[in-house]
């Protein structure tokens, strides 16, 4: 066996080989055996450059939807000296052996080892190595994504200085887009050939039915102004997602919220409230108010032979309407009503005698007991009983 050097490599022939060389390529071999082992190395180095290595780097971006797309490698390695081309709403992430080496955004770049640092090593070509330089490459849409939807599917609860607690539903849209794509690479999307925002979208939801309770909160304004006003209530709930947002590399762009919809005892009570406000809060005025609005229910029950509700609250004594007190304020607050209703009313409020406790104190609980039913502290049945028994200190 002869076994030949040359610097840090050798060639080893057999025996047999000497014995009987075949043809004149191993003749060549023989008789210039360090020519020969050079010239292999570089047919087989310049093999290995032509089916491995890429000019161009890019991604044409063919559907919507994809946040972080890699670049199919396929065994292929980066040449020295290729272009890499970013698009407008795009960015570049080289990741070189696990980690991130590069960031680039929109243009085109030769990459070299001034334009990447990490090609650094491919100086040392001249000496045959023979894996130069292999990366990953992902791209990363940084468009807007927008028309994502959230909304609450089912009644969530919250705080509020008015109410206590409130249950409400939700729904609306919001956009974003990829900010810092080497966060969103080592968060979220990570080594995947492809992530798309249907993947995310079940997170980015929970962040905002997680994110509503703080909103409000945070807000320092009362729930009803803010169901109210819709625009502030979605300026309340960005701010709040913002940082949420930020921490996996996404910026919100935009937030809307389309509909706030109200627990039914909520809802009586939001109503009870604009009437307030259209009296201006005064309870003279407002008890007028609830008598002219149950002008017509009485002139129905009327028509009907003197049942439904006419005779439901003849029932209860008319207590809840403020008896003789209130009776004056229809006879002032009832002019130009039809007469025959304005008196079925009045006659029906009269009914309750007055008595040793102001009917005025009995409202104001009554109003007290509901509000404590609406919150869920009474139930149905306490707040009937409670009713009952203020009724009965009326007749």
């Amino acid at each position: 066996m002869l076994v030949i050097r040359i610097g840090e490599r050798q060639l080893i022939v057999s025996n047999a080989a000497i014995a009987k060389p075949r043809g004149a390529a191993m003749m060549a071999a023989l008789s210039n055996p360090s020519a020969h082992l050079e010239r292999e190395h570089r047919m087989a180095l310049m093999d290995f450059i032509k089916k491995q290595f890429i000019d161009i780097i890019q991604w044409t971006e063919d559907s919507d939807g994809t946040l972080a797309w890699r670049f199919p490698m396929r065994d292929m390695e980066i040449q020295n000296g290729g272009t890499l081309v970013v698009r407008e709403s795009q960015m570049a992430v080289f990741v070189n052996e696990g980690q991130v080496a590069d960031v680039f955004g929109p243009g085109t770049y030769k990459l070299t080892t001034q334009t990447l640092p990490v090609l650094t090593y491919l100086k040392n070509w001249d000496k045959l190595f023979e894996s130069p330089f292999k990366s990953d490459v992902y791209f990363f849409s940084t468009r807007q994504q927008v028309d994502q939807k959230w909304g609450t599917p089912q009644p969530i609860t919250i705080r509020d200085k008015d109410f206590g607690a409130v249950r409400l539903r939700a729904f609306g849209n919001y956009a974003f887009r990829v900010a810092d794509p080497k966060l969103f690479h080592t968060e979220i999307s990570g080594t995947r050939a492809e992530y798309t925002v249907s993947e995310i979208d079940g997170q980015l939801r929970g962040l905002v039915l997680q994110n509503i309770s703080n909103a409000i909160a945070g807000s320092g304004l009362p729930f009803l102004d803010l169901a109210a006003n819709q625009v502030m209530f979605a300026e309340a709930l960005a701010k709040e997602l913002q940082p949420a947002f930020a921490k996996i590399g996404l910026l919100l762009e935009g937030m809307t919220v389309q509909n706030v919809s109200l627990p039914e005892e909520l809802q009586k009570i939001l109503d009870q409230k604009i009437g307030m406000g259209m009296v201006g809060n005064d309870m003279g005025k407002f008890m007028q108010y609830q008598t002219a609005q149950a002008i017509p229910k009485f002139a129905e029950g009327s028509g009907n032979g003197g049942g439904g509700i006419a005779g439901d609250a003849m029932g209860l004594g008319a207590g809840v309407a403020l008896g003789q007190v209130l009776a004056q304020n229809l006879q002032q607050g009832l002019q130009g009503q039809n007469p025959g209703a304005a008196q079925q009313a009045a006659a029906a409020v009269a009914a309750a005698p007055a008595a040793g406790v102001k009917p005025e104190d009995v409202m104001a609980t009554l109003e007290k007991l509901g509000e404590l039913k609406a919150k869920g502290i009474l139930t149905q049945e306490e707040f009937d009983a409670k009713k009952a028994e203020l009724l009965k200190k009326l007749v």
